[in-house]
Order: C-alpha cells, then sequence, then structure tokens
C-alpha cells in the first residue's frame, strides 16, 4: 500500500479535552475521529488493527469450539423488563420508541437476547453443553464519556454466553475461557493480569477479569508480590489481621467519653491501637420503585468499608448513598456513639452487618448509642444472629490469603498497582435462564434452567489500551501483531530517480513476501516522514536515503528508535537479513 493512496489524516495540534495518550495520539494518527460525544469513526489505519485484533479473537474462540453469530443491535424492551435489569440497567441504558409506539434499546450487552434465542431452539440435554459469541456494536449511555475509546459511549465488544446442564460443567468452560483469553491477550503482545472481580450490573456468582497493566489505568489492582493473586479492590482479600499489640483488658462496662467522636480519638483516649475498637459506617440503601432504608456496618476501627462490597451485602439494594448526621440524630442517634448493643430495637433495621473479621472478636471498645458513651470489654461472640460479610477494603502490606494456604512460610505482601480492563467473565449461574423461563429437559425428563456463563472483551477499548501501555514522547508503539503495517518504507527524496526505483524494488520484494509494508512515496520532507513514522508507530522503518549512493540503507526499530545500516550491495542477502529480522521478531 502506498501512504499517497491511503487516507491517513495526521495532525501536529494536540485534541483539545484530551488527558490519556491514547486518546491524543490515536486522532493525530488517523486512526479515529470522533462524531459525537463518545462516538468514534475508525480511519482506515484503525480499521486495520481492528481487523487484526479482531481475527485473533475469533481464531482463539473458534478453537476452544465457540460458534459465531451476529445479534441484533436494537433489543425489544420486553426481554430487559423479563429480566429485570430494564429499569435496574439505570440510565446508561438506551430507550426509545418506534413509530408504533413498541419500546425497544439499544443493546449494552446481550444476555437477554441470546437467553431467548436459546430457549427458542434447545430443549434437551443432548443439545448442551453450546456456546455462542459475537464480535459486534454495543451502545451504554455513559453521563460522562472520556478519554477517547476508552469509555466511550459506543463500542465493538466480543460477547460470549455458554449454556450448561450444571455448575460443574460451566465451570470447566470457565477455565476454558481463562485460558483462551491469556492465550489472546498474549498473542496481542499484551502485559496484562488475571484479577477476581465483582460481578456489577452482570450479576452472577463468580467473575473473573483481564487487565493490562498501565500507570494510566482507572482500575487499582491488589496484587501478590510473591504468587499469582490478583483482584479489584471491590473483590481483594488478605490474610485477617492479626493482633498488633495486647488486647485492652477490662469487664464490660459503660463508659464517659466526651466528645469522642473519632476512631483516632477514641484510641488516644483509651491508649490503644485502633484495631480493637468497633466502627460503625451508616449508609442508604436505594431499592427498586425510590425504597431506601438505612443500613449499619461495622469493621474494626484501622479498617475501611469497601462500597462495593457493602452494596454486595445487600439484597436487592441498587446503590448506597451517605447519610448526615442530621439523619442519624432523627432515629435516635448520634454520630460518633453508635454502637451494635441494641440497635437493632433502637431502629428497627434489618441491615445490621459485620464484617467477617469480627466474627467471635473480644476486647473491643464500642458506641454505647448514647451521647459521650463508649462501651468496653466488648465480647461479639456473646451476641446472638449477627450477619457477617466481607466489607473492608484491603491495603497495601497486608498480607496475602492464597499464600498463606500454600504454607508460605514467608508471608507475602500485597500492593497496588494500575489496570485497564479489556475483558471479563462471568458464571452467570441461572441468574437470566430462570428470570426468562428458559429450560431444557434433563436426564431424567425434569425441566431446568439452563446454567450459563458470559465472557466479554473490549475489542475497541484494546486500541487504547495497546497505546497506554507503548508509547513514548513522539507516538505509539503498536506491538507487531497488531501493528497496521508491519513495516514503513521511507524515500528520502522521492524526486531522486534512484531512491524511488531502489525502494519500489525492495516493496516488490517485501509484498511477495507477505510482509504488510507501508510506502512513503509522497512528495513530503524527509522530517515530516520520519514524525509520522515516530506518531504512528509501525515496528519498523526502512529508510532509502543518501546512503543508497554509497551502498546502504537504514533499519530503525520504533522500540527504541536504533537504527541500523544495511549493505545494499547484495539485494538478495540484503533481503534475507530484512526478512530474518521481521520474522524472527514477529514470530
Amino acid at each position: 500500500m502506498r501512504f499517497s493512496k491511503l487516507f491517513i489524516p495526521t495532525l501536529k495540534e494536540i485534541p483539545k479535552d484530551v488527558v490519556l495518550k491514547s486518546h491524543e495520539y490515536l486522532i493525530r494518527g488517523g486512526f479515529i475521529g470522533q462524531i459525537g460525544s463518545g462516538i468514534y469513526n475508525f480511519l482506515p489505519l484503525g480499521k486495520r488493527v481492528l481487523d487484526k485484533i479482531r481475527a485473533i479473537v475469533k481464531e482463539e474462540m473458534d478453537k476452544a469450539g465457540a460458534n459465531e453469530v451476529a445479534l441484533g443491535f436494537v433489543t425489544p424492551a420486553d426481554l430487559w423488563q423479563k429480566s429485570g435489569r430494564y429499569e435496574r440497567y439505570g440510565k446508561e441504558l438506551l430507550r426509545f420508541k418506534d413509530r408504533k409506539e413498541n419500546d425497544f434499546v439499544l443493546g449494552p450487552t446481550h444476555e437477554e437476547v441470546i437467553t431467548e434465542l436459546v430457549k427458542t431452539y434447545i430443549k434437551s440435554y443432548k443439545q448442551l453443553p453450546l456456546h455462542l459469541y459475537q464480535i459486534n456494536l454495543k451502545f451504554r449511555d455513559e453521563i460522562r464519556p472520556r478519554f477517547g475509546l476508552m469509555r466511550g459511549r459506543e463500542f465493538i465488544m466480543k460477547d460470549g454466553y455458554s449454556f450448561h446442564c450444571d455448575e460443574r460443567d460451566l465451570k470447566r468452560e470457565f477455565d476454558l475461557m481463562e485460558a483462551t483469553y491469556c492465550k489472546i491477550f498474549s498473542r496481542l503482545g499484551l502485559d496484562f493480569r488475571v484479577v477476581l472481580a465483582d460481578s456489577g450490573a452482570i450479576g452472577g456468582s463468580g467473575s473473573k477479569e483481564f487487565m493490562v497493566l498501565a500507570q494510566s489505568g482507572e482500575d487499582t489492582l491488589c496484587v501478590c508480590e510473591h504468587c499469582h493473586y490478583g483482584a479489584n479492590l471491590e473483590a481483594a482479600v488478605r490474610l485477617p489481621k492479626t493482633p498488633p499489640s495486647p488486647p485492652p483488658q477490662a469487664d464490660f462496662a459503660k463508659f464517659h467519653t466526651p466528645q469522642i467522636k473519632t476512631i483516632e480519638a477514641l484510641a488516644e483516649f483509651f491508649k490503644i491501637d485502633t484495631f480493637y475498637t468497633l466502627k460503625a459506617v451508616v449508609k442508604k440503601a436505594i431499592f427498586d420503585k425510590g425504597k431506601s432504608e438505612l443500613v449499619f456496618f461495622f469493621l474494626r476501627g484501622c479498617d475501611s468499608l469497601n462500597e462495593t462490597k457493602a452494596l454486595n451485602a445487600i439484597s436487592g439494594a441498587n446503590e448506597l448513598i451517605e447519610v448526615s448526621s442530621e439523619e442519624i440524630s432523627k432515629i435516635g442517634l448520634v454520630a460518633g456513639f453508635i454502637g451494635p448493643y441494641a440497635l437493632r430495637n433502637l431502629t428497627q433495621s434489618s441491615y445490621i452487618y459485620f464484617d467477617n473479621e469480627l466474627r467471635d472478636a473480644k476486647n473491643l471498645i464500642c458506641g454505647a448509642n448514647e451521647e459521650d458513651y463508649h462501651f468496653v470489654g466488648v465480647d461479639l461472640g456473646a451476641f446472638e444472629g449477627l450477619e457477617y460479610r466481607d466489607l473492608i477494603e484491603v491495603k497495601e502490606g497486608d498480607f496475602c490469603l492464597e499464600c498463606a494456604k500454600e504454607n508460605n512460610p514467608k508471608k507475602s505482601k500485597l500492593y497496588f498497582t494500575k489496570g485497564i480492563e479489556v475483558g471479563h467473565i462471568f458464571q452467570l449461574g441461572e441468574k437470566y435462564s430462570a428470570a426468562m423461563g428458559a429450560t431444557f429437559l434433563d436426564e431424567k425428563g425434569k425441566a431446568k434452567p439452563f446454567v450459563m456463563g458470559c465472557y466479554g472483551i473490549g475489542i475497541s477499548r484494546l486500541l487504547a489500551a495497546i497505546i497506554e501501555q507503548n508509547h513514548d514522547t513522539k507516538g505509539m508503539k503498536w506491538t507487531k501483531s497488531t501493528a497496521p503495517f508491519l513495516v514503513d518504507l521511507i524515500v528520502s527524496n522521492t524526486k531522486e530517480t534512484h531512491q524511488m526505483d531502489f525502494a519500489q524494488k525492495l516493496y516488490e520484494a517485501l509484498e511477495e513476501a507477505g510482509i504488510e509494508c507501508l510506502f512513503d512515496d509522497r512528495e513530503e520532507r524527509y522530517g515530516v516522514k520520519m514524525a509520522d513514522f515516530e506518531l504512528i508507530g509501525f515496528p519498523y522503518a526502512i529508510v532509502i536515503g543518501k546512503g543508497l549512493s554509497e551502498g546502504v540503507i537504514e533499519l530503525v526499530r520504533r522500540e527504541s528508535l536504533e537504527k541500523e545500516k544495511l549493505e545494499i550491495q547484495d539485494f538478495e542477502n540484503l533481503k534475507i537479513s530484512i526478512l530474518k529480522e521481521l520474522r524472527d521478531k514477529c514470530l
């Protein structure tokens, strides 16, 4: 392909309102163009990268036994109403009516559609398991589209859905997809980590994310310095904390604590570690149809509440919001002095939860549900009917639970890094099939809901993720499996006939050898061509310039911008050495 014949509208200026380098470089390099808020056109170079990513994903999915389909972008709203997500999904679901006043949505994901499809055609366990996937357009009406392809409203996604007779077979497919995704992201040339995650709006019982490691990532990942463990903060767990000091010894009693409203002040007042204090966090849970309830969470004073874990503890809740001191006062409590004693009777709340690490904890100090008073010598083991959940947010420096399970004599610490989510796999179970009446007949002729799995990859988001991990101050550095062209063949001066003739000969030889080459035959200055090469980020450039008269050309590696002179006196040997460099590094 000749540069002069390819539509590549590169820009020198930095576009307005860009934050991430991927956003800047993809626009400046002529890969994408914005047409609306969070909506982008893919130009020829961008489309070439998309096609390469799509091909790798499709090849690995097909190898894993999945079947490709193409589902409708527009979805009847009644399917979403059946699953219960029509209202619960929120304003990110774009709803509209057609000319006949029928309700539709633009699909951000296709669990409902695929479940209805399989419900129609699959009737017996003999037809299972089945895995269907598509690589198609999606739309999510983001309130604040930003970061280019990283968080757009319209995007391209690979979404797959599997159907099984039982949980055991679902787990088999889930593990197969984890291995398949690892192959995909390895082939794409990415440095990534598989992490445990929260299932979010998709639902289900088991979930893993695939994170491209990049400091610009929106997600904070908790990973182990020693083993493979990794998780998002909303799913991270740790080895339970051990007492940092001897516990305070006191018989149970109410103690006057004037104006002691914070955990830090409480620990200082009693000269103890915050480990031995009981922190109360009050939130308001919002349910369907505007219903709301106050929720009380208890954890050690040295810990922090993870909002996602807290929300997951409450069945049916859609979100948690802050509660003011005035709202707390209206139910007869005082902020800073809330404790578990008689709390259910005082508030009539059905939502009181304790962190798992507090199970049977002793020697605690907590609020007495009375202003300026706390209880000492508190023993949670004496309470009946306490509900325990995983509520705490893991911190850097906490110890890895997985290493402890393996009896590692040395405790391994957890640390935080940043990542970009590019894939997510879920064990959905019967969440959608049961809600939509999608059943099959088992071996005994009994109707059972399908057991489902869901598997997504952000195809268009991958363009941004690749660049966030691979760029410098000059531009992009595409991985060799995703670069729109492997080689940029640059002619320094197109008016020099011998340069153009040699370039044409080399171009034809590379093309014949199956090397994707862009022949920069533009009548532009050499500096302009090199700046475009550095910006666009092809893995290699071959420069044919003044050195040709002395029998040499240059090979430039984009990764390091290292230059190597190549002798041209024996063209066949020159071709062999170039092909060896390209093929050895690309296989």
